[in-house]
């Protein structure tokens, strides 16, 4: 069972249908569905058939919309709901290469605590995965610190996906080391990784990456994704197949349920890097978050 903890969001998507223009109107068509980082990589990880368990916090209003839209996935969705605080939401606006520009009001995934977490959750787990919004936001550090220290009282392994190269500027690469040190999976994208490790121009420092985790793997956009495994000294690299780019929301929680349904089953990095590759690439030809 892996457990997944973290953000659940209502997005809204906006793509433009013609050029922007600044004050006044835009032609646009604009779409609202359940998203959030982690919440999108538990459910991709239930369409693909792992066993898979989410736990996050919504608005009251929230609560019960986002926990069935996940069950609908195959996930034990358990939200607790703020009667204060409403459901995050993040507008996302789509370019004409598709990548996208997102604002974010973290609403009540900012107000998670370990009260919110129940010890019935740890049930049958044997992985627990973070994204890195949990460790940026001050209110829910601890909640993840907790939670790695309760996975590793229980034996369970952990990843972590930074999720945002903006946070992890503002947070610097010496604290989310601190936070993050001794998790078993980093999986950062290339540009997290450069950040991590101070590199500059294309160059990523996989070695020094490498001191803080057993277990790395960058995501390189449309050329594919990279893994090195410290203890076994291990590298493997899967090239990503060419396919029409629609939307890259979600693509790397895409990746990362993907890589992790093979990797619980049984730790092989180049077939994990494969079934990463796979879920990333169906997620980019269609708009939204998840399957």
């Amino acid at each position: 069972m892996i457990l997944v903890v973290g953000d659940v969001v209502d997005d809204i998507g906006v793509l433009p249908l013609e050029p922007v223009t600044p004050h006044t109107d835009t032609r646009a068509q604009i779409r609202m569905s359940p998203g959030g980082s982690a919440a999108n990589t538990a459910a991709w990880l239930g369409f693909l058939g792992a066993e898979v368990r989410f736990a996050g916090k919504a608005g009251a209003d929230g609560a019960a919309r986002h926990a069935a839209a996940l069950a609908d996935h195959g996930v034990d969705a358990r939200i607790a709901g703020d009667p204060l605080t409403p459901t995050a939401t993040l507008v996302l606006t789509l370019d004409a290469d598709a990548d996208r520009t997102m604002y974010v009001d973290r609403g009540a995934n900012a107000t998670l605590t370990p009260d919110d977490l129940p010890a019935a959750l740890w049930e049958g787990v044997d992985w627990l995965h973070l994204s890195g919004y949990t460790f940026f936001d001050s209110g829910t550090r601890e909640t993840a610190l907790h939670l790695i220290a309760g996975a590793r009282q229980r034996g369970a392994g952990v990843s972590v996906d930074p999720g945002s190269l903006a946070f992890l500027r503002e947070a610097g690469a010496e604290a989310f080391l601190a936070w993050t040190e001794g998790v078993d999976l980093i999986l950062p994208n290339a540009d997290e990784a450069r950040a991590l490790t101070g590199s500059t121009g294309p160059f990523i420092d996989f070695d020094r990456l490498a001191e803080h985790y057993a277990h790395v793997v960058v995501t390189l956009g449309p050329t594919g994704a990279t893994y090195l495994g410290r203890d076994e000294d291990r590298r493997e690299q899967v090239v990503a197949p060419r396919v029409p780019v629609v939307d890259t929301t979600g693509a790397g929680d895409a990746f990362t349920a993907g890589f992790l349904v093979v990797w619980a089953r049984g730790r092989d990095p180049r077939r994990a890097l494969a079934g990463g590759v796979g879920a990333a690439s169906r997620c980019v030809q269609m708009r939204g978050a998840r399957p």
